[in-house]
């Protein structure tokens, strides 16, 4: 087979299945990440204060930003410590530095978002209250 016709067969293939390997990739990052079990009632709680303090659209736009903001960079930190252990099984110092890297970008986001639902929701917590 020439080398054209071997590129397009393998991008054929890949553009076949693309919907199906990042739901797949969702279904993984549901079942390996625990947080997740946090990361979804804070959201929600996040949303409810939302409506109960009729938030601009700018703020939905900065809440929403940062709810997914978290969520991306904890799904690559999965995907790092997936392919760290795979590539990496025995401890070693650079596997153990590139996990906690991963998972410092994580709490960074975190904090981030705290900080933004702070500003967001705090002049309006302060105001129903005096």
């Amino acid at each position: 087979m020439d080398l054209k016709k071997e590129i397009k067969a393998w991008r054929e293939v890949r553009e076949k299945g693309r919907f199906e390997d990042a739901f797949r990739g969702l279904y993984v990052f549901w079942e390996t990440t625990k947080n997740l079990y946090i990361y979804i009632p804070v959201s929600l709680f996040v949303i409810l204060f939302g409506f109960y303090f009729r938030i601009s659209s700018f703020e939905w736009i900065a809440l929403v930003f940062c709810m997914g903001f978290v969520l991306v960079t904890e799904a690559l930190n999965t995907a790092i410590e997936i392919d760290i252990d795979l590539t990496s099984p025995e401890y070693h110092p650079f596997a153990k530095d590139t996990k906690d890297v991963a998972a410092a970008a994580v709490l960074l986001s975190s904090i981030t978002a705290m900080v933004v639902g702070l500003i967001v929701f705090l002049p309006k917590i302060f105001n129903s209250l005096f």
